[in-house]
C-alpha cells in the first residue's frame, strides 16, 4: 500500500502573524528583520508585494531596501510565532497522530491510516486543512501530497501561496524530474556546484546518473540524493512527541564590533563552547569532533573542523581544539564579524579514540575536576539564571557576572 504524505507549508509565516494586527499593511511591501544596531539585520520573511520586489530571506536590510526603498520592516515576535505554532499542529494532530514539524512553519503529516475517516480523497483533505488553518486563524499554507516526504515538501514549494499540489505515484517523473535539482530536500549549493560539474541541472539529470557517481563525489548524501530523485525515499514521519536522534551541537555569534586579535576571538570562542558543552551535558553527550566557522564582514566564510582524541563535554576541551582551528584558518588583524562552534560525532559515552601515555591518570584526575567545575556553573545557573555566571579567560577563573552578563 502506498504512504500518502502531506507536507503543509505555512506561507510567509512571520510575516503573515504580524500582519494579522497590522491588516492596512497588507497590500505594501513588508519585511521582518532582526535588529540591525546589534548587525543582526537580515531578512527573515516578508510578504507577497515584498516578494515581487525580489526582497529575499536571509538577505541584508541594506540588500532589500536597494531592491524596495518603500520596504517596511518590523520586529520579530518569536513567542508568537511559537504559540501559532504550537496550535496549528495541534490542528493537524486531529486528522492523524503522524505530524512531524520541519521548523517552526512546516509539518509532515502521514495521513495513509486514517484518510479514510476524512472522505478518502488525499487532496480534498489538504484543501480542507488549508480552509479551516485560513478561517480559523487567519493565515494560508501550501500542501504538498505524494507518496513520500521529499516529493510532498516539492509539492508544498511547486505552487505559492494557498495552493494544493499532488504529485501521485504514477507519472510523477513528469512533475519532479524538470525541476532544478536545488528545489530538492538536502540539495544544497555545495551540492548543485558538485553535481554541476557534471552536467546535473535537473532532478531528471541526477536521476540518470549511475548511482556511484553522486556517492563519489558527496559521500552518503550523494547516495541519498539520487535516492530521492528516484522516488525511493523510505523516511516515516516521526510523531511528534518521538524527538529526532541529536546530531550536532551549534552555536553562533554576529558580534557588535569586528573581532580583530587573539584575545578578542578567544573570548568570543569562550562564550560559544560555554554554551555549546552546557547544552551537550544537558543532553547526556558527548562530542567527538568540533567545527568551527568564521565569516567576515563581506560574508565570506571558512570552516574547519577536527576529531579529537577522546570524546567530551567540557567548555575547556572544545576552547582549545576550537582556538586551534582558528589559529591554522585565520591572521590576526583580520576582521570576523561572526564566529560558530559546532560539536559534531556525538555519542551517549565517554570514548578515547588514541592510545594515552604515561601521564594519563594525572590528565584524568585534571578531567575530573574540571568536569566538577562544569557541573557546578550548569548548577548554578539552573538555580539563579543563565547569567549569574560565566567564565574569565584572563585568569582561568570562574568570575560572578550579576544581571548584565559581562
Amino acid at each position: 500500500m502506498e504512504r500518502v504524505i502531506l507536507h503543509c507549508d505555512l506561507n510567509s509565516f512571520y510575516a503573515s502573524v504580524e500582519l494579522l494586527s497590522r491588516p492596512e499593511l497588507r497590500e505594501v511591501p513588508v519585511a521582518v528583520c532582526g535588529d540591525p544596531e546589534s548587525r543582526k539585520g537580515i531578512i527573515l520573511a516578508k510578504n507577497e508585494p515584498a516578494k515581487k520586489f525580489g526582497v529575499r530571506t536571509a538577505e541584508t536590510i541594506w540588500q532589500a531596501r536597494q531592491k524596495c526603498p518603500e520596504l517596511i520592516l518590523l520586529p520579530p515576535h518569536h513567542d508568537l510565532y511559537r504559540d501559532f505554532s504550537r496550535t496549528i499542529n495541534e490542528i493537524y494532530g486531529q486528522y492523524t497522530d503522524l505530524v512531524e514539524p520541519f521548523g517552526i512553519d512546516e509539518s509532515w503529516l502521514d495521513i495513509t491510516g486514517s484518510m479514510h475517516l476524512f472522505g478518502g480523497d488525499a487532496a480534498v483533505i489538504a484543501d480542507g486543512i488549508r480552509e479551516r488553518i485560513k478561517k480559523e486563524l487567519g493565515l494560508t499554507l501550501s500542501v504538498g501530497v505524494s507518496f513520500n516526504k521529499v516529493f510532498a515538501k516539492l509539492g508544498s514549494d511547486y505552487k505559492k501561496p494557498d495552493a494544493t499540489t499532488l504529485i501521485p505515484p504514477d507519472g510523477w517523473q513528469r512533475i519532479v524530474w524538470p525541476l532544478p535539482v536545488g528545489d530538492m530536500l538536502f540539495a544544497g549549493p555545495a551540492a548543485q556546484r558538485a553535481l554541476a560539474q557534471y552536467g546535473v541541472a535537473t532532478i531528471g539529470d541526477l536521476a540518470a546518473m549511475p548511482p556511484e557517481l553522486p556517492e563519489r563525489l558527496l559521500g552518503k548524501m550523494g547516495r541519498q540524493l539520487w535516492e530521492y530523485a528516484n522516488g525511493l525515499d523510505r523516511s516515516p514521519v516521526r510523531p511528534q512527541h518521538e524527538k529526532e536522534p541529536v546530531k550536532s551541537v551549534g552555536n553562533s555569534f554576529t558580534f557588535r564590533e569586528d573581532l580583530t586579535t587573539r584575545a578578542q576571538v578567544r573570548r568570543g570562542v569562550s562564550m560559544l563552547c560555554d554554551s555549546v558543552a552546557g547544552r551537550l551535558r544537558a543532553h547526556g553527550l558527548y562530542c567527538g569532533a568540533v567545527a568551527v566557522g568564521i565569516k567576515d564582514p563581506s560574508f565570506k566564510s571558512i570552516s574547519r573542523q577536527k576529531h579529537l582524541g577522546h570524546s567530551t563535554h567540557l567548555r575547556s576541551e572544545l576552547l582549545e581544539a576550537a582556538m586551534e582551528l582558528i589559529d591554522k584558518a585565520w591572521k590576526p588583524g583580520s576582521p570576523i564579524r561572526l564566529l560558530s562552534v559546532t560539536a559534531l560525532a556525538l555519542t551517549d559515552a565517554q570514548e578515547t579514540y588514541e592510545q594515552t601515555d604515561l601521564f594519563a591518570p594525572q590528565q584524568e584526575a585534571g578531567d575530573a575536576k574540571r568536569e566538577n567545575l562544569e557541573r557546578a556553573v550548569d548548577a548554578i545557573r539552573k538555580k539563579y539564571g543563565g547569567k549569574a555566571i560565566s567564565y574569565g579567560e584572563a585568569s582561568g577563573r570562574v568570575l560572578h557576572t550579576g544581571d548584565d552578563g559581562e
